[in-house]
C-alpha cells in the first residue's frame, strides 16, 4: 500500500471515527434526556426518536440525485454534515414536543446524506485500492463506542453536553470531508429508470425485507438500549459502559467479517448475524440483571459487525455496476430506514403501554422472521445454483 493510498484510508477512517462519535453522543442517551430531563412520554419519544428513520427514506435519494448530478459527493458530503450538526443545538433552545419534533426532523434532513454518500465512496475506494471496506467502517464502531461511555459519564454533570459534542464531532468530520478522495462516479441521467431496473431484482427486494427485520431492530436499539439499562438499575455511567462495551465488540468481526464471508458466504454469515439478534433480544424480555446485560452487550459485535459489512457487498454483488450507487441508496433508505423507523415507532407504542423488555420481545420476533426469510433465500440460491449446473 503505497503512501496515497495510506492517506486516504487514514482520512476515511478518521472521517468514520468522528461522524459515529457524533451519533453516539447524541441519539443513545437522547431517549433518556427526553425522558428523564424534559418528562416526555413514550408516545412522544418514539415519535422523536423514529422522525429521523422516515425522512431519511425520502431524502436519502435526493441527496443520492444531487450528489450524482453535481458530481461531488465529497461536497455534499461536508456541507451535509456540517448542517446536520448545526441543527443539533436545535435541543438546547427547545422546550416542548413540537420544538423537539421540528429539530429531529431538520437533523434527519442533512443527517440522512450521511452514511449513504461516505459509504458509497468508501465501498468504491476500497474497492479499487483492494482494501477491506470492513477495516474502514470499524472506525465508525469504534467512535460511537467511546463517545456514549465519555457522554455517559458528562451527562451526569450536564446532560446537554450531548447536544454540544455532536455539533463539534460533526463540524470536524465536515471539514475532513474536503480531503476524502474523489470517488465521482459517471452521472446516472436516468435514475428513475435505474430505480425500476433494481426493483425487479428478487434477490434484491427479498434481502431489503431481511436487512428490515433483522437491521432494523439493531438500529431501533441505540435508542432503546439506555433506557433498557436505566430500567435495570443503570446510571447515565452504566448506559456508557454498556454502550462502549457493545459498539467496541463490533470491530472485531468486522475485521474477521471479510474471511468468514469467503468461507462461509454472504448470506450464511447474515443468517448467523440475525440469529444472534435474536437471542439477544429474547434473553433482554426475560429481564436480565444489570452484570448479565454488560456481560452480553458483546454480543453486538456478532450481529452488527458481520451484518454490516455482508449486507452492503451482498447488494453490491447482486445488482449490475451501472446501478450499484441507486442500490445501495434504497438498501440504505428502505432496508434501513424504513426498518429503523417501523421498530422505534412502534417501539415506542409498546414501551407506553406496557414496558421496554416488550420492546425487546417485539424486536426478537422481527429479528426471527428475518432469519426465516435469510434461510429460505439460501434455499433459494441454492436450488437456482443447481439448476444452472445442470443445464
Amino acid at each position: 500500500m503505497n503512501k496515497e493510498v495510506k492517506k486516504n484510508i487514514l482520512t476515511l477512517q478518521g472521517f468514520y471515527l468522528l461522524a459515529f462519535f457524533a451519533f453516539g453522543s447524541l441519539f443513545p442517551l437522547l431517549s433518556v434526556y427526553l425522558s428523564e430531563t424534559v418528562g416526555l412520554n413514550g408516545y412522544q419519544i418514539g415519535t422523536i426518536m423514529s422522525v429521523g428513520p422516515i425522512v431519511m427514506i425520502f431524502f436519502q435519494p435526493i441527496w443520492g440525485v444531487i450528489s450524482d448530478k453535481t458530481n461531488a459527493p465529497t461536497r455534499v458530503l461536508s456541507i451535509t454534515t456540517f448542517l446536520a450538526g448545526a441543527f443539533g443545538l436545535g435541543y438546547i433552545f427547545s422546550d416542548d414536543y413540537i420544538l423537539f419534533f421540528i429539530t429531529a426532523t431538520a437533523i434527519a434532513v442533512f443527517q440522512s446524506a450521511i452514511i449513504p454518500v461516505s459509504d458509497s465512496i468508501s465501498l468504491k475506494y476500497t474497492s479499487k485500492v483492494r482494501v477491506n471496506y470492513g477495516n474502514v467502517r470499524l472506525f465508525g464502531s469504534l467512535g460511537f463506542g467511546i463517545a456514549v461511555f465519555i457522554m455517559g459519564r458528562l451527562s451526569e454533570q450536564n446532560p446537554s453536553v450531548i447536544f454540544y459534542a455532536f455539533f463539534l464531532a460533526l463540524t470536524l468530520a465536515a471539514l475532513l470531508a474536503f480531503r476524502i478522495p474523489k470517488e465521482k462516479a459517471p452521472v446516472n441521467k436516468q435514475l428513475l429508470s435505474g430505480v425500476k431496473e433494481i426493483l425487479t431484482f428478487k434477490k434484491f427486494i427479498i434481502f431489503l425485507a431481511i436487512t428490515f427485520l433483522i437491521f432494523g431492530p439493531n438500529l431501533a436499539n441505540n435508542t432503546y438500549f439506555g433506557l433498557f439499562v436505566e430500567d435495570s438499575g443503570g446510571t447515565y455511567t452504566g448506559i456508557g459502559i454498556a454502550f462502549l462495551l457493545a459498539v467496541l465488540s463490533e470491530i472485531p468481526f468486522m475485521r474477521l467479517a471479510g474471511s468468514w464471508i469467503d468461507k462461509f458466504g454472504l448470506l450464511h454469515i447474515s443468517a448467523l448475524a440475525g440469529f444472534v439478534s435474536f437471542f439477544r433480544w429474547m434473553l433482554y424480555f426475560f429481564e436480565p440483571n444489570l452484570t448479565l446485560v454488560y456481560t452480553t452487550a458483546v454480543i453486538q459485535g456478532f450481529s452488527l459487525g458481520l451484518f454490516i459489512p455482508a449486507g452492503l457487498q451482498y447488494i453490491r454483488e447482486i445488482t449490475p455496476v451501472h446501478i450499484t450507487a441507486t442500490a445501495v441508496t434504497l438498501y440504505s433508505a428502505i432496508g434501513n430506514g424504513f426498518g429503523n423507523w417501523f421498530s422505534t415507532f412502534f417501539g415506542g407504542i409498546i414501551y407506553e403501554q406496557w414496558n421496554i423488555y416488550y420492546v425487546y420481545f417485539f424486536f426478537g420476533i422481527l429479528a426471527l422472521m428475518g432469519v426465516i426469510l435469510n434461510i429460505w433465500l439460501i434455499k433459494e440460491e441454492k436450488d437456482n445454483a443447481t439448476v444452472t449446473a445442470k443445464i
